[in-house]
């Protein structure tokens, strides 16, 4: 029996309190094909007080009950993993090979990263005769985002349950059924009733509530910054402390001494993964002035080389970006940068040639681009990369700081060295040099307009616990 119109409260599958209906489209076929409820503050209140009272005990769990916990769920979640890759290619349109190896692989792998973590974390030390102790904050709201949703769910759930908190999640309502998905595999491994619990719905519906409702401590977001500065102000008449992981237009310098035609061709695909929609995407190309066409001739050529299509045929590279309202807002910013003089490479509006359906973007490039266009400076969301000509090193660093966002950021050189002093001078939260493996243990959030509060591994569930210090505790 589908669980897509059931909320999962206190260890059960539940009805919504008010009976309404959202259909999810498929986005690769513009067609509903599944129903989920949307939830109101009764249901929210329903949630939170289960979490509160799960929370009495929960917190009181020892640490190798926690380690086994995570194990038990590392391990459905790896029985469900084809259901998950298949569920987040339906609602998100990812390639379903992407859907596996990237999106359903990352919920694997945070997860194992956060084992990792918990098994080696100390909740406590002496310092001279005071005791300082690292405790569970208590019941927190999560709100995830449709991008990558079990990458989101994952770094969440698990950090908070690895410091002994309680849960109420809500997914994305435009991609919701992984999360689901994920719901069930908490509830065959056994996690107790209370401690983890989700709630379908809209922002201003379920999340906003979340974020203001009383019992809640804190609140950890992903999302746009516009919907993040909303959940801070809900969040603020309570005190509650508030994580947030928001936009970001992140820049990939290459130096002149990169690898010219491997660090282009590699920019060009960092930016299109996940069809672009990736918060940390490197959607800034800049490149040395002299060298500006040519970096045009290889991006064209690597962009026209993806393959656009049928996110369930095993060779597609690029599904449909995830509904309408994002295909429309992509297809304005395209305009925005042909009519404010940016140089189309290749790409532009409309969909591809052979699709006729669909929310399906053509793979664009836009050369000569100044820091002043709206497509350098707004975040755009799909596969579309803006190259911009810098004079010299230090303008190149103006240029990449030049943002309200700070992310992520990207230096190319063959001189590991002078990236490493290129990247001491960027102002982001994760800055990638000469495109690396992803590393679920480095820490992940931004600075500025990007957010708060860091992500993945020990960074994670640090930012779910309290400080307690237990003064003349003893030597």
């Amino acid at each position: 029996m589908s669980n897509h119109l059931k909320f999962y409260i206190d260890g059960a599958w539940v009805d919504p309190v008010t009976p309404a209906k959202l259909d999810v489209i498929n986005p690769a076929t513009e067609e509903a094909y599944t129903q989920i409820s949307l939830g109101t503050k009764a249901d929210v209140d329903k949630a939170v007080a289960a979490a509160k009272a799960a929370f009495k005990t929960f917190s009181l769990v020892s640490h190798a009950d926690r380690v086994a916990l995570l194990k038990r769920i590392l391990d459905v979640y790896n029985d469900r993993f084809e259901d998950i890759a298949q569920a987040v290619s339906d609602e998100m349109g990812a390639p379903i090979s992407f859907a596996r190896d990237a999106q359903a692989w990352a919920g694997r792998a945070h997860m194992e990263a956060t084992i990792k973590a918990l098994e080696d974390y100390s909740f406590s030390e002496k310092r001279g005769t005071t005791l300082i102790v690292k405790e569970p904050i208590g019941v927190c709201a999560l709100i995830t985002p449709w991008n990558w949703p079990l990458n989101q769910i994952v770094c969440k759930v698990a950090p908070a349950l690895a410091a002994g908190c309680t849960v109420v999640l809500k997914p994305s309502e435009i991609a919701p059924i992984s999360g689901i998905v994920w719901a069930e595999v908490m509830h065959a491994a056994g996690v107790p009733k209370g401690v983890f619990n989700l709630v379908n719905g809209t922002g201003p519906d379920v999340g906003q509530v979340m974020s203001g409702h009383p019992d809640v401590d804190m609140v950890s977001f992903t999302g746009s910054t516009r919907a993040g500065i909303i959940v801070a102000k809900t969040a603020a008449d309570t005190v509650k402390r508030v994580a947030q992981e928001l936009g970001g237009k992140s820049a990939n310098i290459i130096l002149p001494d990169a690898d010219f035609e491997s660090a282009v061709t590699q920019g060009v695909q960092g930016c299109f993964g996940n069809t672009g929609q990736s918060c940390d995407a490197p959607t800034r190309m800049l490149v040395p002035k002299d060298r500006h066409d040519e970096a045009l001739g290889i991006a064209k050529k690597a962009a026209e080389a993806f393959k656009t299509g049928d996110p369930k045929a095993e060779d597609t590279e690029l599904g449909p970006v995830v509904s309408q309202l994002q295909y429309d807002k992509i297809q304005r910013l395209i305009q925005t940068g042909i009519d404010e003089g940016a140089t189309l490479v290749t790409g532009g509006t409309g969909r591809p040639e052979n699709l006729n359906r669909g929310y399906y973007i053509r793979p664009t490039v836009f050369g000569h681009v100044t820091p002043d266009m709206t497509v350098a400076r707004e975040e755009i969301f799909g596969p579309v990369l803006s190259v911009i000509s810098y004079e010299d090193e230090e303008q190149a660093i103006e240029i990449a700081n030049d943002t309200v966002y700070g992310l992520a950021a990207y230096i190319q050189s063959t001189d590991l060295d002078h990236a490493r002093k290129v990247a001491a001078r960027m102002r982001a939260g994760t800055v990638n040099l000469n495109y690396p493996d992803w590393d679920t243990f480095s820490s992940f959030g931004g600075y500025k307009q990007s957010g708060n509060g860091r992500e993945y591994a020990d960074f994670g569930i640090h930012d779910f616990l309290e400080i307690k210090s237990i003064v003349g505790y003893g030597e």
